[in-house]
């Protein structure tokens, strides 16, 4: 899919995503606009995948240890072809299989079950291990936040990582500096976030994450590491494509109304593509 079409795709999914948290009424704005880029890049472009054959043994396993966001995952499943679109308008439902947060298995390509942040890392550790130790070739990605690295678990799955040499792991960070409470670097900082993770032995890209080339490059890159688990921090604008939104930490767990959700619309729905 050429960079036009990866664009409107990911226009298509942050509308997607403004819908149904708008009709959920709950759930979480901010990071799931923000990462809709990535998901895209990896949905349309980067992973070996098959949509009509989700648990085919020889596919790249995606799991997102920031749970919260979703929405973006669910619409991008959808609009990938795992599932029928309507699905993702349940989100938040009393039984519906699309929850605030993923669980394992509840809807085609749904890897893992999230919950505490920081848990998904090492979750992903456990992924990649049992692949090396199966001598299989698919690959590990786990989208994690900025604020999941101010917990102590991530830090000893990184020293995992790098015992193990697991070169076939790829995690995406989302770095929007923003959390619940506001800025992380007011919260709890992180900087100098790239030295810190390069002394726990990963090999750190940095990109922007909503440069589509950019995000392709990165990943290809961190294909051919060797012996070190990578990570590719994505700066983002929490909240992308809305200006109300974009870079208000008040959109972390917000969701919008009825005007709000209309007004959202109508910025993205410039960019939109019919399929």
């Amino acid at each position: 899919m050429n960079k036009v079409l990866l664009q409107k795709t990911a226009s298509l999914i942050r509308q997607d995503v403004v819908v149904m948290l708008g009709e959920a009424g709950s759930g979480h704005s901010a990071g799931s606009l923000g990462m809709a880029d990535i998901f895209v890049s990896l949905y349309f472009q980067l992973l070996h995948h098959k949509s009509l054959n989700p648990w085919w043994n020889d596919r790249d396993r995606l799991l997102v240890s920031n749970g919260h966001i979703c929405p973006v995952w669910y619409a991008t499943l959808a609009r990938a072809g795992y599932f029928e679109k309507n699905k993702i308008y349940t989100l938040r439902q009393i039984d519906s299989n699309l929850q605030g947060h993923p669980q394992f298995r509840s809807v085609p390509g749904v890897e893992n079950t999230s919950g505490p942040l920081g848990q998904g890392v090492s979750l992903s550790i456990g992924v990649a291990l049992a692949a090396k130790l199966k001598r299989q070739t698919w690959k590990t990605i786990c989208i994690t936040s900025d604020g999941e690295q101010q917990e102590g678990q991530v830090w000893e799955a990184y020293m995992a990582a790098k015992k193990f040499s697991l070169d076939n792991l790829i995690f995406i960070m989302d770095r929007n500096h923003i959390q619940i409470g506001g800025d992380t670097e007011n919260i709890m900082p992180l900087e100098s976030l790239r030295e810190k993770l390069e002394a726990f032995g990963l090999f750190v890209l940095e990109i922007d994450g909503h440069d589509f080339e950019q995000i392709e490059d990165a990943y290809y890159k961190a294909m051919t590491i060797k012996k070190q688990a990578t990570m590719i921090i994505a700066h983002t604008i929490p909240g992308k494509g809305v200006r109300f939104m974009e870079g208000d930490y008040k959109w972390h767990g917000k969701t919008p109304n009825k005007e709000e959700t209309e007004k959202a619309l109508r910025e993205l729905d410039n960019n939109k593509v019919l399929f």
